[in-house]
């Protein structure tokens, strides 16, 4: 019996097969042999973890013929020899290491595999002990070298991704724990291997992408996306053999099954609602993010051929992918429907009395839940949400400095021009001093810096007041207007006034410059070359993701999940205050440590929590009075079709569980990091030291919260008039009328010309 009935996919791209299939079969089982995959003395004398008949029923032949339609012979063979590999590593890990919860063996095995993947020829691997690290030197030289060292270093990091984030899978296990939603789709990427097949697929259609723009947000959309789809998908499939027979629990199935307590169908069709968000979300980044993206870096005919090739195999990969995942005795698909020309129209029960059915199936396989999120009206009233319990394990205090914080932070906010108001237009101001006093963002300072000296706090104080209003001010001169060209060159302006250098700054022509030049001198001076470039990073991020913000409004676009959660980590700025943590420990911890999947967890959980704290109280702020549509409560009721009781109930699950996963890392992984790492009791100390600060910081953000009067409705109401200035009036013909036609009409274009 299967544990439930396959969901209607929705595939907007048509399945195609390659017609090497035939050569591709017979060559992989022969390098198999070849490799001591199949046949080899080792498996003879152990239990053989594959045998021909099972090589043959799960047909990777077919998989790679689907998934790269296009190939030549040659390079499908290769490919199809990479995949051979990949799920023979699998199931090989699977059962020396995962059934039998050999976590030191697993780690040497592990160890071992990257010394197989030289980035240069002239680098010499050692002698493979096992087919695993055979077909890896054997697939590694037959491919790494017909393309840069750049595309090499890529699919080196995420070959070593899949093969060691296995050992995350191996933890779960042995502790028998289902990882929460956010943790899950980060860590499956890693280990399902989908970002691998997409550097794959670069070399199988024989492109590589530019590297101007290899690492900016629209590629690494377009990836992730991909990867998430391809997961997604093999998660349902793979339910039954994954959950039921082999005991494993890094499935969203069954994560979503245990989170939001539903039958195994309902989770089961939400996570193919969860799988069609992210197809729509590739098809959305590559049709409005793409064409600026080219413009923007004057790629050539050339180089933009190149990533669009690269689009078209991902949608080749993806389409073929399900056409096998239907007919692969290695998966779950009975009822499913085997034919590829009627997935999109004709499936679905006929005849009398089925209309209905074949309407819901119809609503799936094209996509039409899409248009749900492009009809939200803004300003509706909702009304505040009613603040649940938190789940808050971590304490903070609140530092003695704080009254001189509040008048030092006050003091440079008037010098900056912030509480002025904005030229020419009387009584529109982003700030005044009652605002200002009620946003009390030096009283955050002191919750979440508690131990800090008087001029640590000013500067804290300096910064939370800095990012705070020019996120206040961003939405007000370019979010209203829906003017992304003015919005560009504001936020391209911000990066001249944090030189990394002793350069001079541009005269700063509004106060959201004028404070970051000021703030920046104070706080980078007496940064390390390379602390300064990771610190304006993390402000450069936090600034350009207001673009996104800006965008979803223009498309009027509720965020897809998965892609609101891993923007609102920018948008809210939590990697900044982060940084001036992680440079407060000094250097005597070496930064690959930051880099480790721990630590980027822990920073990730302490993030989401204060992120989905705010939107629980910033909810009927931006909804209703400011218009808005990134806000994660509002995410939640869009995507699960909840009222706004239920969907801050489960934003603040969400916010428990990573509470819950941050006292998970430090109990259980921490003390396994120091000692891989061999840290001394100093640096022990200090990553102790960053640890209390980051849970100060999560509890210091909701003590705040609750604190301050900026998201309560009577304040909310207090300030309507300014409010309904900035966005302009509304009603029947004064769409017009925002504050780039006030500024025509008061005749102050000049004035303010320069804002845009």
């Amino acid at each position: 019996m299967q544990p439930f009935e396959l969901p209607e996919f929705y595939m907007p791209w048509p399945a195609r097969l390659n017609p090497n299939l035939e050569a591709a079969r017979v060559h992989s089982k022969a390098w198999a042999y070849q490799m001591g995959i199949l046949g080899s003395q080792e498996e003879a004398e152990s239990s053989a973890i594959w045998d021909e008949r099972t090589f043959d029923a799960h047909d990777y032949a077919l998989l790679c013929s689907y998934t790269h339609p296009d190939a030549p012979s040659a390079e499908l063979d290769l490919v199809t020899d990479w995949y051979v590999w990949v799920f023979f590593f699998d199931d090989h890990f699977l059962e020396i290491y995962k059934r039998t919860q050999d976590m030191a063996g697993a780690k040497e095995y592990l160890g071992r595999l990257p010394m197989f993947m030289p980035i240069y020829p002239t680098d010499t691997p050692p002698v493979p002990t096992n087919p695993v690290e055979r077909g890896l030197i054997d697939l590694w030289t037959r491919t790494a070298f017909t393309k840069s060292p750049e595309w090499r270093l890529r699919f080196s990091e995420s070959t070593k991704n899949l093969l060691e984030e296995s050992l995350w899978e191996l933890s779960n296990i042995s502790q028998d724990r289902v990882a929460n939603p956010i943790e899950y789709i980060e860590m499956r990427r890693k280990v399902g291997g989908a970002p691998w097949s997409a550097d794959l697929v670069e070399h199988a259609v024989f492109v590589e992408i530019p590297l101007e723009i290899a690492t900016t947000r629209p590629m690494r959309v377009l990836k992730d996306t991909f990867a998430d789809g391809v997961h997604l998908r093999n998660d349902l499939f793979s339910y039954q053999r994954e959950v039921e027979d082999e005991g494993e629990n890094a499935n969203c199935v069954l994560v979503l099954e245990r989170f939001l307590n539903v039958s195994t169908q309902e989770a089961a069709n939400l996570t193919n609602d969860l799988l069609t968000s992210r197809l729509q979300q590739f098809d959305n980044t590559a049709i409005t993010e793409l064409p600026p993206l080219f413009e923007e870096h004057g790629l050539d005919p050339m180089a933009r051929m190149s990533v669009l090739l690269y689009i078209k195999g991902l949608q080749d990969w993806q389409s073929g992918g399900h056409e096998w995942h239907m007919r692969s005795s290695r998966y779950m698909n009975k009822g499913g429907d085997n034919s590829s020309t009627s997935t999109l129209v004709l499936g679905g029960p006929t005849g009398l009395g089925t209309s209905a059915v074949r309407i819901g199936s119809l609503y799936s396989t094209l996509g039409l839940g899409r248009f749900k999120s492009f009809t939200h009206v803004p300003y509706q009233s909702v009304g505040p949400a009613t603040l649940p319990k938190f789940y808050i394990p971590f304490s903070t205090s609140l530092n003695s400095h704080l009254n001189a914080a509040r008048q030092h932070s006050k003091e440079w906010a008037r010098q900056m021009g912030m509480l002025d108001s904005l030229p020419g237009i009387a009584d529109a101001v982003i700030w005044d001093d009652h605002k200002f006093d009620v946003a009390d963002v030096a009283l955050c300072g002191a919750l979440i810096n508690p131990n800090a000296s008087g001029p640590e706090l000013n500067i804290t104080a300096c910064w939370l007041v800095w990012g705070t209003y020019a996120d206040d001010y961003f939405p007000a001169l370019y979010g209203h207007s829906r003017n992304m060209a003015g919005a560009k060159v504001f936020n391209a302006r911000l990066s001249a006034f944090m030189p990394l250098d002793s350069s001079s700054t541009p005269e700063p022509t509004n106060p959201v410059e004028r404070g970051l030049a000021d703030i920046w001198s104070r706080t980078a001076g007496p940064m390390s070359a390379n602390a300064r470039r990771q610190f304006r990073r993390a402000i450069e991020d936090m600034t350009e993701s207001w673009l996104w913000e800006l965008a979803n409004q223009i498309q009027n676009r509720i965020p897809d999940p998965i892609d609101y959660v891993e923007m609102r980590r920018k948008t809210f700025g939590s990697d900044l205050t982060m940084s001036l943590s992680r440079l407060a420990q000094g250097n005597e911890i070496p930064q690959e440590i930051y880099r480790t999947r721990s630590m980027r967890q822990l920073d990730n959980s302490a993030a989401d929590f204060a992120c989905l704290t705010n939107d629980i109280f910033s909810y009927q702020k931006e909804i209703e009075f400011e218009g808005e549509l990134n806000n994660g409560v509002l995410v939640i009721q869009n995507f699960l079709n909840c009222d706004k009781s239920q969907a801050v109930e489960i934003v603040n699950n969400l916010m428990t569980a990573r509470a819950q996963q941050f006292q998970h890392i430090v109990a259980t992984e921490l003390p396994v990091l120091f000692d891989d790492f061999n840290l001394d009791e100093s640096a022990r100390k200090k990553l102790h030291g960053y640890v209390e600060k980051l849970q100060q910081w999560m509890c210091g953000v909701l003590k705040w919260h609750i604190a301050v009067d900026r998201y309560k409705e009577f304040e909310l109401r207090n300030s309507l008039p300014a409010k309904r200035l900035l966005r302009g009036p509304t009603g029947l013909g004064t769409s017009a009328a925002h504050i780039r036609s006030l500024v025509s009409t008061l005749g102050l274009s000049s004035v303010l010309d320069r804002e845009y």
